[in-house]
C-alpha cells in the first residue's frame, strides 16, 4: 500500500499537539522530541494522517492540506465547539461542501465533503 502524508510546519510542537489532539480530536501515533517543543509528531484521526514538524527548516511555511470527509457539517459541528472562529460550511459551485481553519502556525486545514441532498 502507498499513501501520502502531509507534513505541516509548526512553530512549537507543544502548541500544535494541544491544538490537534485536544482541540480537533487527533491522537498521537508516534513522537520524536527531546524537549517537547521541537522535533516531529505523527497524528491521526480516522483515515487522516499528518506529521507535525518543528522547526521544519528548508521546506517552506504556511502549508495547506485538503481533508476529504463524508460529512463536512458533522466535523464542523464537532470542531466549532473548540474553535468558534471557524468559517461555517458552504456549498461550492464546483460541487463540494467546504469549511476551513488555520492552525496556530498559520497552516490551512481545508475540509471538503459532498453537498448533502436536499
Amino acid at each position: 500500500m502507498e499513501k501520502a502524508v502531509a507534513i505541516l510546519p509548526t512553530d512549537d510542537l507543544a502548541v500544535a499537539k494541544k491544538f490537534y489532539v485536544e482541540g480537533l480530536g487527533f491522537h498521537v501515533t508516534w513522537e520524536h522530541t527531546e524537549d517537547g517543543h521541537s522535533g516531529l509528531i505523527g497524528i491521526a484521526r480516522g483515515g487522516i494522517e499528518l506529521t507535525l514538524d518543528s522547526p521544519m527548516q528548508g521546506h517552506g511555511r504556511k502549508a495547506a492540506v485538503g481533508i476529504h470527509v463524508d460529512d463536512a457539517d458533522a466535523l464542523y459541528a464537532e470542531w466549532v465547539r473548540n474553535f468558534p472562529e471557524i468559517r461555517a460550511p458552504k456549498n461550492e459551485e464546483w460541487g463540494a461542501r467546504t469549511f476551513g481553519l488555520q492552525d496556530p502556525s498559520d497552516n490551512t486545514l481545508f475540509v471538503m465533503g459532498p453537498i448533502p441532498p436536499k
